[in-house]
């Protein structure tokens, strides 16, 4: 655990540079070797990693000007990540970004045009009813949504991992699965369907506990919103 040694030029490090990462314990600098991770990424993990990679590609094609506006749409928005205080804000480029990857996961990937951010609407999904549909598992949840609220113009995306009952998720085993609908006015009841729910998570249960966040998309924007948890139990 080498111990780095201040010098008139540089006091201190931190973070990361070439093979080399400082980092601070008991208020002293010290450094190490990266280490090098050998897993080649799953499928879906490469697939949305050439997503982002698309969307960086696409933001470096847009006109300076264009950027500019991007920026100026931004600066109100608050950020999703911490601290949740209201001062972290995002870049024009997390905004198109973001808008990029809603459209993907919407079905209709394309370069996003600037539009302005808007607050989304109250809503709240609870479980209803389960079924199976040979390997896969079909969730009804019932949705709640204003009345004053286009219909169509959200659809619901969740992260979903299912478990033994009373076990807790584990985020890097929790999944996405697309609404097969848009959110409808008022109340009303939303489909999920999880395919091969048995060999996804190697457990071949008669109760599951299921660990659910869930984000509204916008269909007209592509942004989401912060997202929400659902844990409930399914008896099948």
């Amino acid at each position: 655990m080498p111990r780095f040694t201040p010098s008139i030029l540089i006091s201190d490090c931190w973070g990361s540079v070439g093979d080399l990462t400082f980092y601070h314990m008991g208020g002293r600098c010290y450094y190490k070797k990266k280490s090098k991770c050998e897993f080649p990424g799953t499928d879906a993990q490469n697939n949305q990693l050439d997503v982002h990679r698309r969307a960086l590609a696409a933001w470096r094609t847009l006109e300076h000007s264009v950027q500019l506006t991007w920026n100026s749409l931004a600066e109100p928005v608050i950020s999703h990540k911490p601290p949740f205080d209201n001062t972290a804000h995002i870049s024009g480029q997390n905004l198109f970004v973001s808008a990029y990857h809603g459209f993907y996961t919407l079905g209709h990937e394309h370069i996003p045009s600037p539009q302005a951010w808007q607050d989304f609407p109250i809503h709240s999904l609870d479980f209803q009813d389960a079924s199976v549909d040979g390997t896969d598992l079909r969730l009804c949840l019932r949705s709640y949504f204003p009345e004053t609220e286009p219909a169509g113009r959200y659809q619901v995306l969740a992260k979903i991992q299912l478990t033994k009952p009373g076990y807790g998720r584990k985020p890097g085993l929790m999944r996405n699965f697309l609404a097969s609908a848009p959110c409808a006015a008022g109340d009303d009841c939303v489909f999920i369907t999880v395919d091969n729910f048995r060999e996804r998570w190697d457990l071949d249960l008669d109760e599951y506990q299921v660990h659910c966040r869930y984000v509204l998309l916008d269909r007209q924007t592509g942004y989401r919103n912060i997202h929400r948890e659902l844990s409930f139990l399914v008896k099948l």
